[in-house]
């Protein structure tokens, strides 16, 4: 099960179209103070709409790890920029939605910071003299 929010739309179609295999739904914005495992199990009733945060995120539930890279390849060749992909676990299963979104959220701004941190430590600046 694949679980979207902050997909407007016409993306949501996207999705549903590229991952026809999977059974996906828009989780709507009401769930925010819901525990996840309690989301999971009503998604299949949900029909609002997906589009409420600001960020844009692809929960997946019960799909083994092979199917998840395949998963994040696919959307990727969408183009739609700055999804953050998570899976559930034990614990998350346990935390409200909108708790498991801050985190998610905090985990995805500290690995940019350590991808640019490593990425200036990878440049190096020629300064090239004429003299």
């Amino acid at each position: 099960m694949i679980l979207v929010i902050g997909f407007e739309k016409e993306e949501f179609f996207k999705l549903k179209n590229i991952l026809s295999e999977f059974k996906i739904y828009g989780v709507p914005e009401y769930c925010r103070d819901w525990v996840v495992e309690e989301v999971i199990e009503k998604a299949p009733s949900f029909k609002a709409n997906t589009n409420w945060h600001w960020r844009k995120f692809i929960l997946m539930h019960g799909i083994p790890n092979e199917k998840v890279k395949e998963v994040m390849k696919r959307i990727k060749l969408l183009g739609i920029p700055d999804v953050i992909f998570a899976t559930t676990t034990p614990t998350s299963l346990t935390w409200k939605l909108e708790d498991l979104l801050n985190e998610l959220i905090r985990e995805d701004e500290y690995f940019r910071k350590l991808k640019e941190e490593k990425q200036k430590m990878n440049t190096f600046y020629l300064k090239i003299r004429k003299d």
